[in-house]
């Protein structure tokens, strides 16, 4: 996913937890569900900065080489602009981006099923 061009907010949001819930009925069950979800945005986007930075490392040990490269403070501040991965995260959920499953409850409803 391209999260460049999320419109999710770069601040903080209060959110209505009632809304938040209305899929799963339980607001730790939603909370879970966004916290993995920013966390899987957060390995993204780590591995992805990790990768352009890594085209500007130095392996000389001389210190007259170290100097600044304008090209990758631009990336640096490019990412540091981004919103965070828990705003990621529940905005994408908020607009039933994410897929989730819980095997404990469709375990439940294949019990019920087999009661009847």
């Amino acid at each position: 996913m391209d999260y460049k061009k999320t419109n999710a907010p770069s601040n903080t949001v209060t959110r209505n937890l009632m809304d938040l819930c209305e899929d799963t009925g339980n607001i730790y069950e939603t909370v879970a569900i966004i916290g993995k979800r920013a966390n899987q945005i957060s390995a993204d986007l780590k591995g992805e900065l990790s990768k352009k930075l890594s085209e500007f490392a130095s392996y000389n040990d001389s210190l007259e080489e170290v100097f600044e490269n304008r090209e990758q403070i631009e990336i640096s501040r490019f990412y540091e602009k981004l919103p965070k991965p828990s705003l990621i995260a529940a905005q994408e959920y908020a607009e039933h981006k994410v897929y989730f499953r819980n095997p404990a409850k469709e375990k439940e409803k294949m019990q019920a099923n087999i009661n009847f």
